[in-house]
């Protein structure tokens, strides 16, 4: 095990001091990958993370910042699904669990607001608004600072970094990709807007991202998020922008999508 203290500077709070843990887990989840999980301070809270990297790589990898929906966590199946061939050909795959999900879990809270969100038409204002509004400033504010953690980490190389998505996380991250100029590109999958308040709906932070290049993936049976709400994400955006649609559910994904969404990061990132 090793620790690692910073003091580095996010772009949502002053200054913070990372308090950066980083430790080896043994064995990889499969052949040619190595884990690290790490852990990192944002805005008073602990963060857990983890990265897949490169076995025997020889030089800094490339970063995809992924992340998990809602009820998921940093090492949920699908995104094993996801991440684990592209760390195998070349890529570094970093996620953490957002607030009130995986080892941030709270009984009451959590549940109450998985409820919310599987609702026709999540509440904005009262309780849940509050807590919507301080749920996504704290995912804004990890990512961030997940970013700034893995800079520290000499088998990263984060100025060729990308973010990728599911669902709640491609939702999140539409405040993260308009607030933080380092992701070159983002894909994100099964999003929508319209969840939060007025100030914090998605749809209405995508359009700083541009004119870096974004790729939407959405499903034509998805059951949680409408067309309608998928279609004003992508108007939200600007250019350049591509949307493609697959004929799937929110939960089934094919894995034609997941190849789309790596093809277009690899391009991004210059991952030969």
């Amino acid at each position: 095990m090793s620790a690692v203290a910073g003091s580095t500077q996010s772009r949502v709070e002053t200054r913070e001091d990372l308090a950066l843990w980083v430790a080896r887990a043994a064995p990889g989840p499969a052949a040619g990958v190595e884990t690290l999980r790490f852990e990192y301070s944002s805005r008073g809270d602990r963060v857990p993370a983890r990265l897949l990297l490169p076995a025997d790589a020889d030089r800094p990898a490339p970063l995809i910042l992924l992340q998990h929906g809602a009820g998921g966590a940093k090492d949920s199946d699908y995104l094993d699904t996801a991440a684990l061939p592209w760390v195998q050909r070349g890529a570094a795959v970093a996620s953490i669990d957002f607030p009130l999900h995986g080892q941030r879990h709270s009984d009451k809270l959590s549940e109450w607001m998985l409820q919310s969100l599987a609702a026709s038409k999540p509440a904005t204002e009262g309780p849940w608004g509050d807590l919507w509004h301080e749920f996504a400033t704290q995912s804004v504010a990890d990512l961030q600072r997940a970013l700034d953690a893995l800079e520290q980490l000499p088998q990263v190389d984060v100025e060729r970094c990308a973010y990728a998505a599911f669902s709640l996380g491609a939702i999140l991250g539409a405040g993260f990709c308009g607030a933080d100029p380092r992701p070159r590109a983002a894909a994100l999958a099964l999003g929508g807007g319209g969840f939060g308040p007025e100030a914090l709906d998605p749809t209405r932070r995508i359009g700083a991202f541009a004119p870096r290049p974004l790729l939407f993936v959405n499903a034509t049976r998805d059951e949680r998020i409408p067309r309608a709400s998928a279609e004003a994400l992508h108007a939200g955006a600007g250019d350049p922008k591509r949307v493609e649609w697959f004929d799937s559910g929110h939960t089934d994904l094919p894995g034609r999508a997941l190849k789309a969404m790596w093809r277009f990061l690899a391009e991004q990132l210059e991952i030969d």
